[in-house]
């Protein structure tokens, strides 16, 4: 069951009961930042024209030409939504062996570079998304395997900083291109344990409507580790994987950008206070 979120839709949509305002307060969700807030897509598709390029290059100076098949953005973009390893994706824009070993190589030493960094941007209407949440008091907090220096750059840049209550990221340049799920379920197990509200327990899953605590995200590893910990999870098809692929791994709900995610939560914080006056 998906939700989607028309762009024309009025703050009055969102206008919820008075008696609904403590349940928000006590709600607090943690959102992946790739994907959910920013769009990668540009960088990870310029990062592998610039590995194509660098990896014909190598092998012209040698002597070699290469049959490169430089794949569109679409084409490219659906094979990273449908986790299509880079290996095959390096296979099909026609690399083989060894060839391919460079191109790997050459996309992990470039995917982070600062000229590349700068193609990312927010997603749309991330900004009206993140204030309504703000503004009914949710604390959002930030769980992301990006870099968190760089994390902290972009929403500096974007004016945004104020509206986290903590940034939970990595050291490592390489931890969001990769996205390992483990890593991912242990920043979020730092996350909950200081933020959360939640008397959550592994053996209890937090699934019903009244919860204190979502996982929004938009990879199986942001899926995973909410399930780890017992959290509902928002699955968003924005980011780096299809909605089809995300169904796998059964999330609790599915939406289509951190907009609807929004609505959705909003819409649960209503019918909590419908239920609660009807008592």
């Amino acid at each position: 069951m998906n939700c989607v979120a028309a762009p024309d839709r009025q703050l009055s949509r969102f206008y919820l009961p008075q008696n609904t305002v403590p349940y928000l307060q006590q709600l607090t969700v943690f959102c992946d930042f790739d994907g959910p807030i920013v769009d990668v897509s540009n960088r990870y598709y310029t990062t592998y024209q610039l590995a194509l390029t660098d990896t014909q290059g190598f092998y012209q100076a040698q002597g070699i030409t290469l049959p490169i098949q430089t794949m569109s953005k679409q084409q490219f973009w659906q094979m990273k939504q449908e986790r299509i390893p880079d290996q095959e994706i390096a296979m099909r824009s026609g690399l083989r062996g060894e060839q391919i070993d460079f191109f790997l190589g050459r996309v992990i030493k470039i995917v982070n570079q600062s000229a590349l960094l700068n193609k990312d941007q927010l997603q749309p209407n991330v900004n009206w998304a993140l204030a309504l949440l703000h503004s009914y008091g949710i604390r959002l907090v930030l769980v992301t395997l990006r870099c968190t220096s760089q994390v902290k750059q972009i929403l500096r840049n974007y004016g945004l900083t104020r509206l986290f209550s903590g940034i939970y990221g990595t050291r490592e340049n390489h931890h969001a291109y990769q996205n390992y799920a483990q890593v991912k379920q242990e920043l979020l197990q730092q996350a909950l344990s200081e933020h959360s509200t939640s008397s959550y327990t592994e053996q209890s899953p937090l699934a019903e409507p009244s919860v204190s605590a979502w996982m929004i995200g938009d990879t199986e590893a942001d899926i995973l580790a909410g399930q780890a910990l017992s959290i509902p999870t928002i699955a968003l098809t924005c980011g780096i994987r299809s909605e089809s692929y995300l169904k796998r791994f059964e999330p609790t709900h599915i939406c289509s950008d951190l907009l609807s995610a929004t609505s959705y939560l909003l819409e649960i914080s209503r019918a909590v206070g419908s239920t609660e006056l009807a008592m």
